[in-house]
């Protein structure tokens, strides 16, 4: 494992002052452009789905749909998007949850998860976990079991796993790389 991480972490690229002076933000973008990186990343993610179960993917948008979706092929489940609040056509389920500033709301299709679905989160980043947490509060509310959650990356100094294990009712959470 340690191979893949020091793999994925060299795609990595550190963008200074973006989106905002003092933040130091993760662009993937490297990694999804090297095909070997990213399958990797893929392999990584799709033995996450099966050790854990899962019959389909939940992916965040939009990076989670990225990583989200190719893990869940390789797997051979199926992936659902998890989506802003307005952006699915027909009957959805939503779930409002608090940002620093602000609120937010995410959306998914209701008649694409059920109570036999055994569910994983993909996402490309936890920070502060509060859209993972919203996506685990929306997926219970649908009737399903959420098996897990699984990120490429995790930003240690930020309080998004101790928000996320208790979320998780002992359900683990995977991060292929802790910075």
């Amino acid at each position: 494992m340690t191979d893949i991480k020091e793999l994925l972490l060299s795609r990595i690229r550190d963008v200074a002052d973006y989106p905002e002076p003092g933040v130091m933000f993760k662009d993937i973008t490297p990694l999804l452009a090297d095909p070997a990186a990213f399958t990797a990343l893929t392999d990584a993610l799709a033995e996450i789905v099966v050790s854990t179960g899962a019959t389909k993917v939940v992916g965040l948008e939009a990076r989670g749909f990225i990583l989200g979706a190719p893990a869940a092929v390789r797997a051979g489940v199926g992936f659902i998007p998890v989506r802003k609040a307005g952006k699915l056509p027909g009957a959805t389920l939503s779930q409002a949850y608090d940002l620093e500033y602000g609120s937010a709301e995410i959306e998914v299709h209701a008649e694409d998860i059920g109570a036999e679905d055994r569910i994983l989160i993909v996402d490309d980043v936890l920070a502060t976990g509060g859209t993972a947490e919203a996506s685990i509060q929306l997926v219970r509310r649908a009737g399903a079991k959420v098996v897990g959650v699984a990120v490429l990356m995790e930003l240690g100094f930020l309080p998004g796993r101790a928000k996320l294990e208790s979320a998780l009712l002992g359900a683990p959470l995977e991060a292929l790389i802790v910075v």
